[in-house]
């Protein structure tokens, strides 16, 4: 199987003092020993500077633009980043359509538009039930479900 790690999950390896860093931890280490192949998407990495980035008291982790390039500098690193190729808005505007996607759940769905033209069957999410819909085309697990 191959995944996709959603943002949710990214964020949390770099915050340890965060209720899931540690499930996080250890679903990362369970798949990479079952030789499951981790992805990132360049979407991923834009999100997470936007939270890390932004200050703590507006929900975000309040790192400078050098720190949080560091982290992304370390995530490209430990995990496979694959391009945003042409086909990715198609396939996305397929899936708003078909699955009548509206607000902010469209970022998501540009997720599953680029699992699907990567062939990427599962995303490793804390916010499964974002991705239920789109369960006939790709299946969401939690850390949890991992460990």
């Amino acid at each position: 199987m191959s995944y996709l790690l959603d943002t949710n999950i990214l964020l949390r390896t770099l915050v340890t003092n965060d209720p899931n860093y540690q499930i996080t931890q250890e679903a990362i280490a369970s798949l990479r020993k079952s030789r499951e192949k981790l992805y990132i998407a360049p979407q991923n990495l834009i999100e997470l500077w936007n939270v890390a980035t932004r200050p703590a008291d507006k929900n975000g982790l309040g790192l400078s633009p050098f720190e949080t390039e560091k982290e992304v500098a370390h995530l490209k690193e430990f995990f496979i980043l694959l391009p945003d190729t042409e086909q990715i808005y198609t396939e996305w505007e397929r899936l708003v359509k078909t699955y009548e996607v509206k607000g902010t759940k469209v970022h998501d769905t540009r997720l599953v538009a680029f699992m699907l033209i990567h062939r990427l069957s599962h995303i490793l999410t804390f916010n499964v039930k974002d991705f239920r819909r789109f369960d006939a085309e790709i299946t969401p697990v939690s850390p949890k479900e991992i460990i």
